[in-house]
């Protein structure tokens, strides 16, 4: 089965910081650092646009020292909005690859919001590393589409 590279115009409407706290009680700079992180999709059908929301929570122990969540929202291309609606226009499909493509771009956005956050601070060395998001999005993302 051949496998077609759709190309998707979108672009960048905005970045929010949507959280941001440091515990710096909880942080001691003998112990190991752990890191998480979350991934989120969100859709708003007026407006053609998918948010990223991309959440990292650097912890010792149990305890989080450092957490941020950035949103990305980009706004799609009305061809390729329209390519994406499916099972009879009750379904929204977005390929895992344009997934992949935008969670990176939220990626980068989120480590330089993440330094300039901590920029002069004994938290600016903790730094968002490289992540391989096709591991984190295995499937394509469906999103039910409301008729109003």
């Amino acid at each position: 089965m051949k496998k077609e590279n759709v190309q998707v115009g979108f672009s960048l409407q905005g970045i929010k910081t949507e959280q941001y706290a440091v515990f710096e009680e909880h942080y001691s700079p003998k112990k190991e650092v752990g890191l998480a992180t979350e991934l989120q999709f969100k859709l708003d059908q007026k407006s053609r646009q998918i948010a990223v929301f991309l959440g990292f929570e650097f912890s010792q122990g149990k305890k989080v020292f450092l957490k941020i969540v950035v949103s990305c929202h980009f706004i799609i291309e009305e061809n390729a909005w329209k390519s994406f609606i499916k099972e009879k226009g009750t379904k929204l499909i977005v390929p895992k690859g344009f997934l992949a493509h935008i969670a990176m771009i939220t990626t980068g956005t989120s480590r330089g919001v993440l330094f300039a956050k901590t920029e002069g601070t004994i938290f600016s060395k903790f730094i968002i590393p490289t992540l391989n998001v096709t591991e984190m999005i295995s499937n394509d993302a469906s999103f039910d589409i409301t008729h109003e």
